[in-house]
């Protein structure tokens, strides 16, 4: 049976929009609301108290628009606060389970990096979800706050000077332990991958937890007939809680092409 209503998509600002830009190739005839909540952004230096508190609030706010799976496109939620979804009356999909699985499937040395948000890093979350699927595994994590700023701000060219720079004082631990697999574990991340490609170098196996975490959300909707049978384009919604004018140069980046959808401020503390 068809299952037309959108799929919703949080996250604590735009990266969340890598997320949407994979789901759009997957599944194209599927409606799309996404939340960024840009005014609170960044959700990784946050207390756990608060993240659980922003996370319960955006899921509302989606179930208000009558979604039919809800994906949490943040690191930092699913690491933090993945247990939000647990108790939501529809499907609930998170970044970190499914990076770690990726991870582990393409690692051949045993040596896997971490990079992700402060609040992510200092969850723990990832390393004890490699270590249950892989116990002999060595992982090395980073927290890496200031890619989330450069990303929002659209500092993101291969040969922005600033960004290379940052990128390389982030990855040097990667570099030392010789980690043959990283986990872009924040979406903003993948934004980033031409330029954490150029310094690890290609034999180094890059997780872009953008586009499994749409794959599993892809599968569970075919797994349990929940497509939506749209004939044509999905329908694409995006809200913002701060100001939207300066939301569509970014947004265009992260998505790949320009903006195309319905942009609309929501005040978030009403949720």
């Amino acid at each position: 049976m068809a299952d037309n209503r959108p799929i919703g998509v949080f996250d604590s600002g735009l990266g969340g929009l890598t997320v949407v830009k994979e789901l759009v190739k997957l599944l194209p005839n599927e409606n799309i609301v996404y939340f960024g909540d840009t005014g609170r952004v960044p959700y990784g230096t946050r207390s756990p108290q608060t993240i659980e508190k922003y996370a319960l609030q955006d899921e509302r706010f989606l179930l208000s628009k009558g979604v039919k799976l809800i994906i949490a496109a943040c690191g930092t939620v699913s690491a933090v606060a993945a247990h939000t979804g647990q108790s939501l009356p529809v499907p609930f999909v998170e970044v970190v389970s499914h990076a770690a699985e990726a991870a582990v499937k393409a690692t051949r040395n045993g040596r896997i990096g971490v990079l992700a948000t402060t609040a992510a890093i200092a969850s723990g979350t990832y390393t004890s979800k490699i270590l249950k699927l892989m116990p002999q595994s060595q992982i090395i994590s980073n927290d890496c706050p200031l890619f989330v700023s450069l990303v929002e701000a659209g500092w993101i060219d291969r040969n922005d000077c600033v960004t290379v720079e940052t990128a390389k004082r982030y990855l040097q631990p990667m570099i030392d332990a010789k980690v043959d697999t990283l986990i872009l574990g924040c979406t903003h991340f993948p934004v980033l991958s031409d330029i954490i490609k150029d310094i690890m170098g290609n034999s180094t196996e890059l997780v872009n937890a953008s586009r499994v975490t749409a794959v599993a959300a892809a599968e569970y909707l075919k797994n349990h007939d929940m497509l939506s049978d749209n004939n044509g384009k999905g329908i694409y919604k995006y809200y913002v809680s701060d100001r939207t004018e300066s939301f569509y140069k970014t947004a265009s980046y992260l998505l790949g092409n320009p903006l195309d959808g319905e942009l609309v401020h929501v005040d978030i503390d009403k949720y």
